[in-house]
């Protein structure tokens, strides 16, 4: 369908392609994968025809149509959100235009004349095109598309002014998918994406007819929709079968045997060199010497690739918090007259690991800002817990840092004194090493922004760690880098993230942020999406039968008695079990909730800490039973799922 034949682009010294070379077929999934800056973002646009490229060829068939979205970038104005989106179909407003004017002009035309006949053939021709369309169900398509991503229905007439930067991404997406082109170029799709809104684009991807060819640092979302793999690293275009996970595994193999290959080849060339240094003077072996200078240059080299420079860096050893980290009862936080936050209570204890999560304008960045004391609330009341100790990542700190100064003038302001040569040290497990550190912020590109504001967080030990949407602009290695750190951390966490699979394996609860409150679930944030859909599969079938097939108002009363109380005992039969084992998980929570009141109140005793052999063992059963508490809080949560299904 595509084929990239010898792509070469030079930035002065630098190559960002030599020779690449690929090919995209119909029907293709593929992740592009590489460093921050090395060149997924400019190989999208050159596919789209954004950027001219030195030289080389891109190939496409004329049936082939490219749809391209940018990270950022787009805004609409001018429209209603559903006129806006509406211009998706510029290929039916055409046609409804010619229509119209074919129409005009047959109004004014004798019908004795011939170009009356061509005109009333053209508009025959036009009027089927567009029945082809179903024009009918575009607006309904339209609202399936807006509603999928993140609107509500009462936004369909707002004007597209009114939306802010990450919902005029969506606007773009949303037309994107309408139009449907032969091969859609996706340039982190789900960055302005809540986790619901990024579930539904995965499930619509998964069935798009056409090719994708996406940039993604979000490695479950890679890992569900691609089968093939394209590389960007130093100039080279590399393809892998697979997705992100077999490329991992497959670059690993490949360099293996590629080193293997190059010490192989290294051999047979100092042996032919040794041969040509040691005869080079006899003139009985002049002709066999002329003959391995020969064969020598023409050898093509294996060259090995310089490994990437990984981030590496862990979080200091920080002071013991006390049981009770933070706490807010009945919040409330408005802008003017909108209400943001209604009636909110949480409480964090020592050594929660909390991904936050909600719909986008649910509040999710609020509450960390109120949580770390930089915002102001109207009602309610934080209370931090004793020696709790917070440091906080904004999710645009690496755009709040000063352009004016160096790097390391921006973590020396905010170290200990006479902490250079640790902060020299973590500046370079944060790849800025020797000079770079004295480079200005202005000139920093945004992943390197976001490793100088990450490396501000180490320079005073914290206890509880508020990040919000830490992963942006780093790369998979970076995120994983970052995620060993979290694993190792002793402390508290709450980290709003829409990045799915970096949460996951760190995190033990998540807190959804609603316009009506909070609900903290136990499990991560793949539990909970699947709890999420459990319950709406328990209500949709009933909801769908009711739209297409009416039940008469008669049919209880006509059915059989006999036949009734069957039912109901069959019903009953199921149900009995599961609300057997309920009654029994609700009295495990409440005896082991029961005991933790009673160790809380023991530990708020300042004597309690005087016997330690005694005070250990309480501190380690407490422990051991918020472990119980989350595993019988989820079989809760399953069984209460699996009654309702029932109940349906």
């Amino acid at each position: 369908m595509i084929t990239l034949q010898n792509l070469t682009l030079q930035y002065g010294e630098r190559f960002l392609f030599r020779g690449a070379t690929a090919t995209i077929g119909a029907k293709d999934r593929i992740g592009l994968v590489g460093a921050n800056g090395a060149g997924k973002t400019t190989l999208l646009k050159l596919i789209a025809g954004k950027e001219p490229f030195d030289s080389g060829n891109i190939d496409k068939a004329n049936y082939v149509s490219i749809g391209y979205l940018p990270q950022d970038g787009i805004a609409a104005h001018g429209k209603t959100l559903f006129d806006e989106v509406h211009t998706a179909f510029s290929d039916v407003l055409e046609l409804k235009r010619k229509i119209e004017e074919a129409n005009t002009r047959l109004n004014e035309l004798d019908t004795a004349e011939e170009e009356y006949s061509e005109t009333l053939e053209l508009l025959g021709e036009w009027e089927l095109q567009l029945e082809d369309l179903d024009v009918a169900r575009i607006p309904s398509r339209i609202e399936s598309i807006l509603l999928g991503l993140g609107f509500q229905s009462s936004d369909m007439q707002r004007m597209t002014d009114e939306f802010s930067g990450g919902w005029q991404m969506r606007i773009a997406l949303a037309k994107l998918l309408l139009s449907q082109p032969s091969l859609l170029l996706l340039d982190e799709p789900t960055n302005h994406l809540d986790v619901e809104s990024q579930a539904w684009l995965e499930e619509f991807l998964r069935r798009y007819h056409g090719s994708l060819l996406m940039v993604s640092h979000d490695r479950a979302f890679l890992d569900s929709l691609t089968t093939r793999t394209f590389e960007v690293y130093q100039g080279a275009l590399t393809v892998y079968s697979g997705n992100y996970s077999k490329y991992e595994t497959q670059s690993v193999e490949r360099r293996a045997q590629l080193e293997k290959a190059y010490a192989k080849q290294q051999r047979e060339l100092a042996k032919t060199q040794q041969f040509i240094d040691r005869f080079r003077a006899k003139a009985t072996k002049a002709r066999q010497v002329q003959s391995r200078i020969k064969a020598l240059e023409k050898v093509e080299r294996i060259e090995i690739e310089q490994e990437a420079d990984q981030v590496a860096f862990s979080f200091p050893e920080p002071p013991r918090s006390g049981q009770n980290v933070i706490e807010v009862q009945n919040l409330r936080k408005c802008y003017g007259e909108l209400e943001v936050i209604h009636s909110a209570n949480i409480r964090i204890e020592r050594g929660d690991r909390i991904a936050v999560v909600g719909v986008n304008g649910a509040g999710k960045t609020t509450l960390a800002k109120i949580l770390a004391g930089v915002e102001p609330f109207q009602e309610g009341e934080r209370i931090v817990g004793g020696n709790t100790s917070i440091s906080y990542f904004a999710q645009h700190q690496a755009d709040e840092l000063d352009p004016e100064l160096d790097i390391f003038e921006t973590i020396e302001r905010v170290a200990e004194v006479g902490n250079n040569t640790s902060l020299r040290t973590i500046l370079g497990s944060f790849l800025f090493q020797g000079d770079d550190v004295f480079k200005k912020v202005k000139v920093l590109s945004g992943g390197e922004r976001n490793r100088v504001a990450l490396a501000k967080m180490l320079v005073q030990p914290a206890n509880f760690l508020i990040l919000d949407e830490p992963t942006n602009h780093l790369d998979i290695r970076s995120q994983d880098v970052l995620r060993g750190a979290l694993e190792k951390f002793p402390g508290t966490f709450l980290i709003v993230s829409h990045n799915r699979d970096f949460l996951d394996s760190i995190v033990s609860k998540v807190l959804e942020v609603r316009k009506d409150g909070l609900s903290l679930h136990p499990g991560n944030v793949s539990d909970y999406l699947a709890r999420l859909e459990a319950r709406k599969s328990a209500v949709a079938p009933n909801s769908a039968y009711s739209r297409t097939e009416p039940k008469p108002a008669t049919e209880t009363k006509t059915q059989n008695p006999k036949e009734l109380r069957r039912l109901r005992a069959q019903q009953q039969a199921k149900l009995k079990p599961l609300t057997d084992k309920l009654k029994k998980v609700e009295g495990e929570i409440a005896k082991l909730e029961s005991q933790q009141s009673e160790y809380e109140s023991l530990m708020a005793d300042p004597d309690f800490y005087k016997d330690s052999a005694k005070s250990q063992e309480v501190l380690t059963t407490y422990d051991a039973n918020k472990g119980k508490i989350e595993t019988a809080y989820e079989t809760w949560s399953d069984l209460s799922d699996q009654i309702a299904a029932a109940e349906q």
